[in-house]
């Protein structure tokens, strides 16, 4: 912000920074809101070194703003503790080496009041910075950056406490609220039907002043051909079905890595599934609870998605596919409907009449690999190594879940994971051909 600026021009910035603040505040009250029903004990766990405990979780998305912005941009700013700048740095390498990930639940120090004096130190500077220093659209950017960053560690704490909690044989409930329906609150499934698109030259990606990572873009054309794409997701009932038919037992039905991991015994039901008594159970948030057979079948990994889709004889959509459907189909009110982390279910509901659940319940997988748009340019900086390095051996999801932040999903959202991972809350949406 220079001395030249009109009045009106610095009146926008003290409103920007103001609003910027109180969104700040806001995500980061959600975190610990988050983290508030575990305890110290619960938050040091970590149960595969795909995961993170919940303490680093809040510790290093305070360390991305103390790195990326308070280190350069405030004034005086003197660090929390030379030593988090490697403990809690994820991937960074152009910063130094990071601490090895899969032993992030050995760091028993510093103790969990230490990372909460960590986080209320750097609130309490970031508020200074916003509230008393002029803060540009760059450094602006930065922030809203680091905010999205904050919301995916929300859906990551979630995810990852859950893995932690399904080990133990105590099965015990993050929220005592994600209870079994009762039968009377169950609405009638809606039927699966199929939804015709036109091929043509589309437009995808994101372009534009709003919020999107740099993987959405450049906006670019698309050519599709034309095709169909399923009303709603896949329910744990059809599944069922998929099992009961050999499903796990037919090697014509999967990919060559996905049945070498069926095979060597990883991999003969969804994450979370048990057979116990003589029924279907699955291990929720609220703890261990009988399988609901209409709500989407989750936390499968993109061979199983295949898999069934090949017995199904449709096959997954890929993420072009699924953006245009998406956005043609979008509903008026479909993100105020949509289940996501606002709506604290933490669980995927059965889709009712009228609900195409393109937004929300469920990530879901698409045949597309993890690459980069034409054009596409990672950033120079360290803040280049986001998302750009990880543009290999990996699949797309699209659409958010029921762990997703309302505000911080789009219809071009690329998430992305590796094949054969699964404990992230995951779908399927079958697509076809024309008939």
């Amino acid at each position: 912000m220079t001395n030249r600026m009109t009045l009106l021009e610095r009146e926008v910035y003290r409103e920007n920074q103001a609003d910027l603040l109180s969104r700040y505040r806001r995500v980061r009250h959600e975190t610990e809101l988050l983290a508030d029903p575990l305890s110290p004990e619960d938050m040091q766990l970590q149960s595969m070194p795909d995961a993170s405990p919940s303490k680093w979780h809040l510790a290093h998305t305070s360390w991305f703003f103390e790195t990326f912005i308070l280190r350069s941009s405030l004034p005086g700013y003197r660090v929390f503790d030379s030593d988090y700048h490697e403990l809690f740095n994820s991937y960074y390498n152009s910063l130094g080496t990071p601490f090895s990930r899969p032993h992030r639940g050995m760091l028993s120090r510093p103790d969990l009041e230490s990372v909460f004096a960590y986080r209320q130190a750097v609130d309490g500077a970031m508020d200074e910075l916003l509230a008393d220093h002029p803060v540009g659209d760059s450094l602006q950017s930065l922030i809203t950056l680091g905010l999205n960053h904050e919301q995916q560690h929300q859906e990551l704490l979630l995810t990852d406490i859950k893995h932690a909690f399904s080990i133990s044989p105590l099965f015990p409930a993050y929220s005592e609220t994600v209870q079994e329906p009762e039968d009377e609150d169950v609405l009638a499934p809606a039927a699966m039907t199929w939804l015709d698109v036109a091929g043509g030259n589309y437009a995808i990606g994101s372009e534009g002043d709003h919020f999107f990572f740099d993987n959405e873009s450049p906006a670019h054309r698309q050519l599709l051909q034309d095709f169909q794409i399923a009303s709603r997701l896949v329910t744990n009932r059809e599944f069922l079905e998929f099992i009961e038919d050999g499903g796990y037992r037919d090697p014509r039905l999967w990919l060559s890595d996905g049945w070498a991991l069926v095979k060597s015994g990883q991999r003969e039901m969804p994450l979370y599934w048990q057979w116990r008594d003589g029924r279907w159970m699955q291990f929720t948030l609220g703890g261990l609870q009988p399988l609901i057979e209409d709500e989407p079948v989750c936390h499968l990994n993109f061979y199983e998605a295949d898999a069934f889709a090949t017995w199904a004889g449709k096959r997954l959509p890929t993420e072009f596919e699924w953006e245009v459907a998406a956005c043609q189909l979008r509903q008026p009110d479909q993100l105020a409907r949509a289940n996501l982390l606002e709506k604290r279910q933490f669980r995927p509901l059965p889709a009712v009449s009228g609900q195409n659940q393109f937004l929300g319940d469920l990530w879901e997988w698409t045949s597309s690999a993890y690459l980069p748009y034409p054009g596409f340019r990672a950033s120079a900086d360290a803040v280049g190594e986001y998302n750009g390095k990880f543009m290999c051996n990996q699949k797309v999801l699209r659409g958010g879940s029921c762990v997703t932040p309302a505000d911080h999903i789009r219809m071009t959202y690329r998430n992305f994971f590796y094949p054969h991972q699964a404990w992230q809350f995951t779908g399927i949406r079958l697509a076809g051909d024309p008939v």
